[in-house]
């Protein structure tokens, strides 16, 4: 039997499949479902034809990791690259799901050399991986309720958005929690305000009285009693949601502390400056542990997307923002390098240098990351830690020269 190629157009209930042979004719088309017999009779029909290859528009997920554990070679393909393919098979711009199964197992087989088979993540890897998209995606959860709170107080109170420096902070929740409308504040002077504090274990840092000079000192709203007492119950509301999802938040932090310690990239990682133990959790998650998928620190800065996109015919060039990228990857990169501009001399001399150059400050966290990731990747390569001195004594040789 010769070497065939397939495609998969994913779905949440259901998946078109396509298996071409070496010539380009189609051998078979099928859908399964997205449940365990669905995914069953997947690969008991793919493992029929030996040495497939099978595209797919996503690197993870439980279908991905259900073909990697059963053999099956998987190969991702961005979308972005399926869509630039696509008027190969249609020029009237029609789209189906076997369409594109038939799109990505064909697009397999006449550019397979460009694809790189995917290689399944460590354990270790999936595991803070799990734990720290699901952190991010709660922090994701606190800032969206915050500044829904925040909205619900500028308009009948603003004054309790103004008494303590964050929303979200103990503090404060216990003080709207307690005072959810200015009538239920009506009667707070300096004394209850320091009795409620020191019940609070507040820290102390600001006097009661600017304290209450804040609360006082905020416009007044514009809304009737019972337009008041409206706010003041979903006030109460954002207040005991975000109450219970601090917490796991917190807890979900210590699980990817001990995740990242017991990692055995972990420490490669956590050697750079400024990293701290979330966001070298975010970047290790992310790059993962297979050296052989970045072949230089090129690639990484690709995937991270910190570098532009160069286009050039014939004499004109243009340069716009990388797009396609991993945007989680990208976040937690320029988060580092952000932070890293306020310890690192090298760091904030090569941001000043961009600055000057005329570039804004995301522009210049960019070329900043960038940098970082050379750095990066070459002790990932290594397997080896940061070293502050070396990379300095490096980085002025370079300079020198």
């Amino acid at each position: 039997m010769d070497h065939c190629t397939a495609g998969l157009d994913w779905a949440s209930e259901e998946h078109a499949i396509c298996i071409v042979e070496a010539a380009g004719a189609i051998r078979e088309s099928f859908t399964v479902t997205h449940d365990t017999k669905g995914l069953a009779e997947l690969v008991r029909r793919l493992r029929r034809y030996p040495e497939l290859r099978l595209a797919i528009e996503r690197p993870d997920g439980l279908l991905v990791d259900t073909l990697v554990d059963a053999g099956v070679r998987v190969v991702p393909i961005h979308p972005n690259k399926l869509k630039a393919a696509r008027e190969r098979y249609s020029s009237s711009g029609a789209k189906s799901d076997p369409g594109d199964a038939y799109a990505l197992a064909d697009l397999l087989r006449t550019d397979g050399h460009r694809f790189r088979e995917l290689t399944p993540l460590s354990e270790a890897t999936k595991a803070l991986r799990a734990l720290v998209r699901t952190r991010d995606d709660l922090v994701k959860a606190r800032v969206a309720l915050v500044n829904q709170l925040a909205a619900q107080l500028a308009v009948f109170w603003p004054g309790a958005a103004a008494i303590f420096n964050r929303l979200d902070s103990d503090i404060a929740l216990a003080f709207l929690e307690r005072y959810p409308t200015p009538e239920a504040a009506g009667y707070l002077g300096e004394r209850r305000l320091q009795a409620f504090l020191r019940r609070n274990a507040y820290c102390g840092r600001k006097p009661v009285s600017e304290l209450l000079g804040r609360l006082r000192e905020a416009p007044a709203g514009v809304t009737g009693a019972v337009e008041a007492e409206a706010h003041g119950e979903c006030v109460k509301a954002l207040v005991r949601v975000l109450k219970a999802l601090l917490p796991q938040i917190k807890e979900l932090e210590g699980a990817i502390a001990v995740a990242l310690d017991e990692h055995p990239d972990g420490a490669i990682f956590k050697s750079f400056p400024r990293s701290g133990e979330v966001n070298a959790a975010q970047l290790l998650a992310e790059i993962g542990d297979v050296r052989e998928r970045f072949q230089s620190d090129d690639v990484l800065a690709m995937e991270a997307g910190v570098v532009p996109v160069t286009k050039r015919s014939g004499k004109a060039t243009s340069v716009g923002f990388r797009w396609a990228c991993n945007k989680r990857l990208r976040r937690a990169t320029t988060t580092w390098a952000d932070n890293t501009r306020h310890s690192s001399s090298w760091a904030r001399g090569l941001y000043d240098r961009a600055r000057a150059r005329g570039a804004d400050h995301p522009h210049a966290i960019r070329i900043l990351a960038r940098a970082w990731l050379r750095v990066l990747w070459r002790c990932w390569q290594d397997r080896t830690s940061y070293d502050d001195v070396r990379h300095l004594a490096a980085a002025a040789a370079r300079f020198a020269a």
